[in-house]
């Protein structure tokens, strides 16, 4: 398998995105546009989230930081967390188990 076979799919306006599933995890590669916002949401599943690129404006259980280049987030089990993109964004998640909404 290599990423670039695998077709991009915009999930919400301005994030695009490639998902390979294993059997217990998901990993999510985003390109994501200046000024995209993802709202508010939970999931029982596990996040670990890397800012490859770009400047993220992310809260978690409310509260609000700034994520630049290398910034990794550990996103518990059914914690509230929404982003916006400050600067056009390149994200990495991780999900465990796997994200069948994804599928």
């Amino acid at each position: 398998m290599h990423l670039n076979d695998i077709p991009s799919k915009e999930f919400i306006p301005g994030l695009h995105g490639k998902i390979v599933h294993g059997e217990r995890l998901s990993w999510a590669f985003w390109e994501v546009e200046k000024g995209a916002i993802v709202p508010e949401h939970q999931h029982h599943n596990e996040q670990m989230m890397h800012v490859v690129e770009g400047k993220l404006e992310f809260t978690l259980n409310g509260e609000t930081q700034v994520y630049t280049n290398g910034a990794v987030v550990h996103i518990p089990c059914n914690s509230p967390h929404a982003g916006k993109a400050l600067t056009p964004c390149r994200l990495m998640d991780v999900f465990s188990p796997v994200r069948n909404e994804y599928k």
